[in-house]
């Protein structure tokens, strides 16, 4: 394998494929990347068994192409020489003794190459009927969703994020057992079969990272066991979670003894304030009231001393709801809304503070309360 390639180029993409590899891998063969040159262009592929990530650099980005072949080198390694090697042209060449030469007008440098038949073989077809959908409203869902995942490995399927699609309606939905956030979302065609699966967080964290701000459309190939995503030049594949993701549906009441609309910022700032007398050992406890049109924010400790913030809110009737909750689980809740107002909707004391739009439940953000008295 012999080729030339701008720095900016490859670094690029080495950014994409590093992705794949766990720091935590035991096996070493699993902490390399696969470098397929063919006469269409480069394709790096990495993967940790669980995440699978493919990157291809096309010809006319490729400043030659020498000879065609592949090789497997340390993804550390290649990624940290090309990083601090400045923007210019790198020559890549494997050499006897299983070693490749990269080369700059000023620099030099020989790595050890591993076995390309050692490295796994990774099944990336796809399937015939892709679910469509931008890559930007993926991964603002994700962000909106991802945080309320479960770290407790006790219980697996906590920790991945729950798709279901009926016809054109993706319901993605995340839970720790102590909070939940759900989002809707109208796909552009229905779909002929329905889908219930469940990726793993940590898979959609470093995929998300990968996608661009931007409508274009990406495709998503769901089997029984994985789910491929498909975008420009890269192509992500991820192991799914087994098991059955509890119906969270039963949490959601339908209708509500209190409802109040509450200016965002207004709200998120006080939280903030008041949750500087919080302490975590009481999982950042913090009292809300109403009184009439005022929202008061309270909390306190003991030793060091209180706090009490006002708001002005308006209420669908004339009931009033005092409860407690965590700062921490509210601030993170209320922080994926983009709106200037919110609806936050009570059911009494002791039961769960549902947060939504005011104008759709889109997405929706359940919260526990604490019980202090």
């Amino acid at each position: 394998m012999k080729l030339t390639i701008k720095q900016k180029v490859l670094f690029e993409h080495l950014n994409y494929v590093i992705r794949g590899i766990s720091t935590k891998n035991l096996i070493p063969i699993l902490n390399c990347i696969k470098f397929e040159l063919k006469e269409e262009g480069l394709y790096l592929l990495s993967t940790d068994n669980e995440l699978a990530i493919k990157s291809f650099i096309p010809k006319k980005d490729i400043e030659k192409i020498d000879v065609t072949g592949e090789i497997l080198i340390s993804g550390r390694y290649i990624y940290d020489i090309v990083r601090k090697l400045t923007n210019e042209v790198i020559n890549i060449e494997e050499i006897i003794d299983s070693q490749v030469l990269i080369t700059t007008e000023t620099s030099s440098f020989k790595l050890n190459c591993n076995n390309v038949s050692e490295f796994p073989e990774i099944d990336l077809e796809f399937s015939k009927n892709p679910i469509l959908i931008e890559e930007n409203v993926f991964k603002t869902t994700i962000n909106q969703t991802i945080f309320a995942t479960s770290t407790q490995e006790s219980r697996p399927v906590l920790t991945g994020i729950n798709f279901k699609i009926i016809d054109n309606i993706m319901e993605v939905t995340a839970t720790d057992s102590y909070r939940l956030s759900k989002k809707r979302i109208i796909l552009d065609s229905k779909i002929d079969d329905n889908v219930d699966i469940i990726i793993p967080n940590r898979n959609l964290s470093e995929i998300i990272k990968l996608m661009s701000d931007e409508d274009k459309k990406m495709e998503l190939h769901i089997f029984a066991n994985k789910v491929i995503f498909k975008m420009e030049n890269l192509i992500i594949m991820t192991r799914l979670i087994n098991g059955n993701y509890p119906d969270t549906n039963k949490l959601l009441p339908n209708s509500f003894e209190l409802k109040i609309k509450v200016n965002l910022e207004k709200f998120f700032n006080a939280l903030d304030r008041a949750s500087l007398l919080t302490n975590s050992e009481e999982k950042n406890t913090i009292k809300l009231e109403t009184k009439k049109d005022i929202m008061i924010i309270s909390s306190n400790i003991p030793e060091i001393g209180n706090v009490e913030e006002k708001i002005k809110i308006s209420k669908d009737n004339d009931k009033e709801i005092k409860i407690s909750f965590s700062s921490k689980y509210m601030m993170d809740a209320i922080r994926t809304f983009d709106s200037e107002e919110i609806e936050l909707s009570f059911n009494g004391e002791i039961k769960p503070i549902i947060i939504n739009y005011v104008d759709n439940d889109d997405l929706t953000q359940l919260i526990l309360p604490i019980r202090t008295y």
